[in-house]
């Protein structure tokens, strides 16, 4: 049996490519999808991260509504944001880097945002119709490994 080599960065080019047509479909008929990522702190691997996200939705052409809030920034003043884009329909999907703080309550942040919006698939509606094969959104890392093995036939 041989071994496949995957080639990472050709498959995260050609999910971009189609990910592109699909947005540019949407704008043509007005919508142009959103994604917030709000990133508390200055944790290096969570910059970077982010730093790729915002490159990503660029290359993508989505609205790119990142907040980067101090590492100060209270438990309140972070689920004021999220109600805040949880009500602004142009905000298509919300995402809260992690590990947050250690005084702000991650589970108490993670259920704040609306399960529609939460693209990271962690709020327990998400994970729930997951689980009984209900449409929701998938955690990134694990689809991420399927695309990969699919685009290799694999």
């Amino acid at each position: 049996m041989s071994a496949t080599i995957i080639d990472g960065k050709e498959v995260a080019a050609q999910v971009r490519a189609e990910v592109a047509e699909k947005v540019s479909a949407l704008k043509a008929k007005g919508i142009t999808p959103c994604l917030a990522v709000i990133l508390v702190g200055e944790n290096p691997a969570s910059v970077s991260y982010v730093t790729g996200k915002q490159k990503a939705l660029a290359e993508v052409g989505m609205a790119d509504r990142s907040v980067h809030l101090p590492e100060t920034t209270t438990e309140e003043e972070l689920l004021h944001l999220i109600g805040e884009l949880n009500e602004d329909s142009s905000v298509h999907g919300i995402l809260v880097q992690l590990p947050l703080p250690k005084y702000i309550d991650e589970e108490k942040v993670l259920l704040a945002i609306d399960p529609s919006k939460d693209v990271d698939g962690f709020h327990p509606v998400n994970v729930g119709n997951l689980v009984i094969g209900k449409k929701a959104y998938l955690p990134c890392t694990p689809h991420g490994i399927i695309v990969l093995l699919e685009k290799a036939g694999i």
